[in-house]
């Protein structure tokens, strides 16, 4: 007979959390939602109470938190409500929570995952902030506390699930040459380099495979996304930027190859669908059903490899670099990109502009090392703070 497991998911009214909450549905004997958190979507998370009746409901808007404990109310719920960030982390630190969903768009998830690992949990990490702006805290938080953490993208999920079984940290002791992180190459892979200035948030916004928030989506249109989980599989797997190989693949049915020294080239397959990671996570290391249909080779027919363009997506170009560099560089190169892209969304940029406030951050700011979160949070604010004035001096 399964053990229940008890689940805290932060970000639940996201695609992730969609997700994450349709695995729970769909095994009801093994998850129990202990607490749901949200930004301000008050009729979303009012929803999944009624579904799954969480012991607690956390809004980062207090006045959101405000309306949802009336409509609670009024509904017959007796689902305590909480707000602001403070009460994140405390969910996610909760005695009784075994599994923490760490699916918070942004830098505003770092706090609460830390919590999740300084409380031991198994954390499930969607949140690429956590690892790209402070990778070497909290991977040393993740050992020191005894946590368990399990990658949910789909690529770094895919990479885990290819590297040799109890893989320690050491590549060069697993036989590991390089790990290969693909990419579909998003809806501007073949457009005229000339036509990118024109591009519309919607047109940005329309993954030809995935479905996601805006924000992910315009990440993945100028390859920022990836350029994130190259530092991700940096901390994830111990890998050195040279290791790590961005490999354009237009079909995403592979999510991602690890290659070997012995010329193997191990891959995870499957249908582009957040529940295949999300499950093989929450179920580890039993495999169970994530809803998601069977991958059919013969519709498949054929798999396509691309070398990718730093000229089109300068945007990986500059997220190497942020590696390269170390210290707060991908603090820095996180922070602009998130206002570059905030920018383009409202219009108030055009999509090449994106790179260009990025690359001039990177430049304006010097990087310094990071050893607190404190460290990270100010770096962060800077790099903010210089990219509103480079928009404020573009008009």
């Amino acid at each position: 007979m399964n053990t229940v497991r008890y689940l805290t998911i932060l970000g639940s009214t996201g695609s992730i959390g969609d997700s994450t909450l349709d695995v729970v549905a769909r095994h009801p004997d093994r998850f129990k939602v202990v607490a749901l958190t949200a930004n301000n979507n008050v009729e979303k998370m009012l929803q999944q109470c009624q579904r799954f009746c969480p012991r607690y409901a956390v809004m980062l808007d207090a006045s959101s938190a405000t309306k949802l404990s009336q409509a609670l109310r009024t509904a017959g719920l007796d689902t305590e409500v909480l707000s602001g960030i403070e009460s994140f982390e405390t969910v996610a630190s909760l005695s009784e929570v075994d599994i923490v969903m760490a699916a918070i768009v942004g830098a505003a998830g770092i706090r609460p995952t830390f919590a999740a690992a300084q409380s031991g949990k198994l954390v499930l990490l969607a949140n690429k902030e956590t690892l790209v702006m402070a990778g070497r805290i909290f991977m040393n938080l993740i050992e020191q506390h005894g946590a368990t953490l399990m990658p949910i993208d789909s690529e770094h999920n895919a990479i885990y699930q290819s590297l040799p079984h109890q893989f320690n940290g050491n590549l060069s002791i697993g036989g590991v040459s390089h790990i290969l992180l693909t990419a579909s190459g998003g809806p501007f892979r073949q457009a005229p380099l000339a036509s990118l200035e024109q591009v519309t948030p919607a047109q940005a916004c329309a993954h030809p495979n995935w479905d996601m928030g805006r924000k992910i989506s315009v990440d993945s249109a100028t390859m920022m996304n990836k350029g994130l989980e190259v530092i991700e599989a940096h901390w994830l797997f111990n890998a050195a930027p040279e290791q790590i190989q961005v490999v354009i693949h237009p079909q995403s049915v592979i999510h991602s190859m690890v290659q070997y020294i012995d010329g193997s080239v191990i891959a995870q397959l499957g249908n582009p669908d957040m529940r295949t990671p999300i499950a093989h996570a929450m179920g580890y290391p039993d495999r169970i059903d994530s809803g998601v249909a069977p991958l059919n080779m013969f519709e498949v027919a054929h798999l396509d490899f691309e070398r990718p363009d730093f000229e089109r997506f300068p945007c990986l170009r500059l997220a190497y670099e942020a590696l390269a560099v170390g210290g707060s560089m991908p603090t820095i190169l996180n922070a602009a990109n998130e206002i570059a892209v905030e920018s383009f969304l409202n219009e108030k940029i055009p999509f090449t502009a994106i790179p260009l406030m990025i690359e001039h951050v990177m430049q304006a700011i010097s990087h310094e090392e990071i050893t607190t979160l404190d460290d990270v949070l100010k770096a962060d604010n800077l790099a903010r703070t210089e990219a509103y004035e480079w928009l404020a001096n573009l008009k």
